[in-house]
């Protein structure tokens, strides 16, 4: 059977082999294990949707048990065979096989690195380009673009329009230690952006409500499980918005983004042994407490936190384990925040930003608020933190030239699907992480 062949026939996916129980199909994928009975074998096949188990009799199919005898783990192959019902076989439904094509036999001196059995982190990192087939970590990828899918519906839904933002910039935005410096061309210097939210807010002048969806950078040398040196952020930018518009798109964006999760990715919830029911409430609205209730719960909870500090991920923790669904903390210390997080009115020292917590340990997901307007203001800040003028003229020009109030925040997807999925560690969200000593694959 030659893959023009198959072409012909009744080609199916895994995924929906199901629904077609009793018809000659067609797969083409890999095998994922064998296991040998006397006359018969009972392959497992991975298509990149599913697996699937088969059963080959030698008396019934010699050639095609021929073919799959010793065949080696993750050998490519085409099998066409009867979809029929086996509710003891994953998914419900086996495959009586009939044809088998090897396209590509593993060697059995080089067999396949990754074993059906237990692997340290580190040697599974250095194959994460095989790692990524096996069904944990399918799934977890399949739920990553169902969260990417459902985030961009949400979006575009409330009106806002998607806008690329640069990924070289001249400047810092998220403060200047986290920065990668590149050299550009004839000696210039650039970096690496940690976020598209300045260049944002030149669209968002322009269309109204905005957002990107792109990669982001952090120099940052942190071993947490909670963070990578390369990561993807959903940031939405509105003119003529406040605080509290953003904390509302947050809550709803991330909420469509869990249900469409719980809705359509269901199986691949389950490979993960995820329980639902910590998901199936979040549900807007979010719980809300300001900056100040924050660190009288802290202290009343024996924790050091005092008035003007920053939290951490322990600090996050015990915050969030108090609700069953992300909390959302408001009204920062100004001295804290970004150099152009707009004051309160009432309250100069406080910064109308916003942080959102996800529960269960994992820590801020969400990261906005409203932006400084004035001009002189904004320079101001600039030059209290030490950042070159020159670079922000035309971030300036945004205030001289029609200035409004406008807000946004940042999503970070991996911390996001993380939780969803119930991950111990961020690096399995995303197809080859970017950590502090790991550039490899």
């Amino acid at each position: 059977m030659s893959i023009e062949k198959a072409t012909k026939t009744h080609l199916v996916t895994i995924e929906s082999a199901g629904q077609h129980e009793g018809a000659e199909v067609t797969l083409r994928g890999w095998l994922y294990n064998l296991r040998e009975s006397g006359k018969l074998l009972f392959p497992i096949f991975r298509d990149g949707t599913g697996l699937m188990q088969g059963v080959v009799s030698q008396k019934e199919n010699p050639a095609a048990f021929e073919a799959l005898r010793g065949l080696t783990q993750e050998s490519s192959v085409i099998v066409s065979g009867r979809v029929r019902a086996e509710p003891r076989a994953p998914g419900g439904y086996e495959l009586a096989v009939s044809e088998v094509e090897v396209v590509q036999r593993v060697p059995e001196n080089d067999p396949y690195p990754i074993q059906l059995k237990e692997h340290g982190v580190d040697f599974l990192l250095d194959r994460r380009h095989l790692w990524i087939r096996t069904p944990r970590q399918a799934a977890i990828l399949r739920i990553r673009a169902e969260a990417i899918r459902a985030a961009r519906e949400y979006m575009d839904d409330q009106g806002y329009i998607l806008t690329d933002t640069p990924i070289f910039t001249p400047a810092a935005c998220e403060g200047t230690t986290t920065l990668f410096e590149v050299q550009y061309i004839d000696e210039q210097k650039a970096y690496l952006t940690q976020s598209g939210q300045l260049y944002l807010e030149a669209t968002a002048a322009a269309l109204g409500k905005v957002y990107c969806f792109g990669p982001t950078f952090r120099a940052e040398k942190s071993k947490t499980r909670r963070h990578l040196t390369e990561f993807w952020m959903l940031e939405p930018e509105a003119a003529y918005a406040h605080l509290e518009d953003m904390m509302a798109l947050g809550e709803g964006l991330v909420s469509h983004m869990v249900q469409s999760v719980l809705k359509n990715r269901a199986r691949e919830l389950e490979t993960l042994k995820r329980d639902t029911s910590k998901l199936a409430g979040v549900k807007p609205p979010f719980p809300r407490i300001t900056y100040d209730e924050a660190v009288e719960t802290l202290q009343k909870r024996g924790n050091p936190a005092k008035w003007g500090d920053d939290f951490g991920g322990d600090e996050e923790t015990i915050l969030s384990s108090q609700f069953d669904r992300p909390v959302i903390v408001h009204r920062y210390p100004a001295a804290i925040k970004a150099f152009y997080m707009q004051p309160d009115p009432e309250r100069r020292e406080l910064a109308l930003g916003f942080d959102t917590l996800a529960p269960e340990g994992y820590g801020e997901i969400i990261g906005g608020g409203e932006r400084i307007a004035d001009y002189d203001l904004l320079v101001r800040r600039l030059r209290e933190n030490n950042l070159p003028e020159e670079a922000f003229q035309w971030y300036l020009d945004l205030r001289r030239y029609g200035s409004v109030p406008h807000a946004g925040f940042g999503l970070g997807l991996e911390r996001t699907v993380a939780w969803i999925c119930g991950t111990e560690h961020i690096r399995e969200v995303i197809p080859f992480p970017r950590m502090i000593y790991r550039v490899y694959p």
